[in-house]
């Protein structure tokens, strides 16, 4: 989207939503399991991007711009619902088109597995996992979370080991 001017031209913020939402949705879903809060989450991610779309300067992709923003904001999200009260966990069902009703069953319940275990990471981890999984380099994770690279390296092996230990205990 950057021309050879360094000038850029912001897309329609519906066109930026129809883009990013499955990213800023798939971010929240592994902030949080209630679909009511995870609606209102995915709202003021969205708002947030609106909010500081003036400030992007196309130094990074949008794509990365946006993910940054989604994961602070479901990071202020998740500590601020620790701070009220519990309530009871709505199991989440994921629905899918395909046609084979066992594989679609056995990949729901990994699908699960991994975003309940996910959810069981530290913020800092859960962060390199949730940008991995969404399919960034290490160098644009690294930039985004404003850490060395070999901090990042240290932190995603940490992350995938404990992930690793959730999942084999949940079996």
């Amino acid at each position: 989207m950057a021309s050879g001017t360094g000038s850029f031209e912001m897309p329609p913020f519906e066109r930026i939503v129809a883009e990013h939402g499955p990213l800023v949705s798939r971010i929240a879903m592994t902030y949080e399991a209630d679909p009511t809060l995870r609606e209102d989450l995915t709202q003021q991610i969205f708002l947030a991007v609106w909010q500081a779309l003036p400030s992007y300067r196309a130094d990074a992709s949008l794509k990365t711009f946006i993910a940054r923003i989604a994961q602070n904001r479901a990071i202020s999200f998740v500590a601020k619902q620790v701070r009220q009260p519990p309530t009871a966990e709505i199991p989440e069902i994921l629905e899918s088109d395909d046609p084979d009703p066992e594989q679609n069953a056995m990949e729901a319940s990994e699908r699960r597995a991994l975003i309940a275990a996910t959810r069981k990471l530290p913020p800092p981890q859960r962060e390199v996992i949730v940008l991995v999984l969404e399919g960034f380099d290490y160098a644009e994770i690294a930039k985004m979370l404003e850490i060395a690279p070999n901090a990042l390296a240290l932190r995603l092996s940490r992350a995938k080991s404990a992930l690793k230990t959730i999942l084999e205990r949940g079996r």
